[in-house]
């Protein structure tokens, strides 16, 4: 028997650190980096979680705003942080998939991280100032084609789901458009709502409101199926390009390293408070 006990405190003793560790985390407040600006979905949704987070955990999840260059400052940032559970990324499709096949990035989007959580997936809208004539994907692209510098189109940023879809309509209708990134979602939204641009591609979460207020026209929605929020808004491949597709999603990492018993206690956090349906319905 002393011989049985003795094996098991061997066998235990790698394990006692990092129980101490969930037992105690955290202690002190978590940081929580957002790459891209304040007042955009990505925001929205790491605030919202932050909130949770401290209510629950009894610590400050404060939220860090790190944006630029697609999202790669402050992925980079976390990337390189110390994998303790302190530092938190809000990682998204821009992150964490995008600008792996765009740029030559310092840090491996696969590699470098411990995903937690999905926490969201949203559709975006393709969007028009409601004095431009087009009632329809397919008036919009007859309107580009008679444009000789093709139209222009707007996103939060060069990398992000907008600047894709918008790339994808440009390809799959044979078309020419202009990007014109913005600063972040809320800037890209008031140039569309000032007439600057003639397109926008943004999420249902951010622009159904002005939809329902007049203020932006939907022409057709990015997902493979309508929404229940606007059964009349045609999907892009029932507008008129079958095989369009571009969905956004989010996902909650920490530094690879990080302690997997704080890893687990994060995912279980999450899975308490349960996000998705809120932010995932379109």
């Amino acid at each position: 028997m002393k011989r049985r006990t003795a094996a098991m405190g061997v066998m235990l003793t790698p394990f006692l650190p990092q129980l101490g560790v969930a037992e105690t985390y955290p202690d002190r407040p978590v940081r929580f980096v957002v790459p891209f600006p304040p007042g955009g979905l990505t925001d929205r949704i790491a605030r919202s979680l932050a909130a949770q987070l401290h209510e629950s955990m009894e610590q400050p999840f404060v939220v860090d705003n790190k944006p630029g260059a697609g999202a790669t400052i402050g992925s980079e940032f976390v990337a390189r942080s110390k994998a303790d559970g302190y530092t938190l990324l809000m990682g998204s499709h821009a992150s964490h998939a995008i600008n792996a096949s765009l740029m030559k990035l310092s840090y491996d989007p696969t590699s470098s991280f411990e995903p937690l959580s999905l926490l969201a997936t949203v559709p975006n809208m393709l969007l028009l100032h409601p004095s431009n004539p087009a009632n329809s994907l397919k008036e919009l692209i007859a309107q580009a084609k008679t444009k000789p510098g093709g139209l222009t189109y707007t996103s939060a940023g060069i990398g992000t789901s907008g600047h894709i879809a918008g790339a994808m309509l440009a390809s799959m209708s044979s078309v020419n458009l202009l990007h014109v990134p913005a600063r972040g979602a809320p800037q890209a939204v008031q140039d569309a709502l000032a007439g600057h641009v003639d397109i926008l591609f943004d999420s249902t979460s951010l622009s159904m409101p002005l939809v329902k207020a007049g203020k932006l026209k939907a022409l057709a929605i990015t997902s493979r199926e309508r929404s229940p929020a606007l059964p009349n808004l045609p999907t892009m491949a029932e507008a008129g390009l079958p095989g369009y597709e571009v969905l956004l999603w989010f996902a909650l990492y920490v530094p690879v390293g990080t302690p997997k018993a704080i890893v687990n206690r994060l995912h279980a956090e999450w899975r308490m408070h349960s996000m998705i349906p809120r932010f995932a319905r379109h």
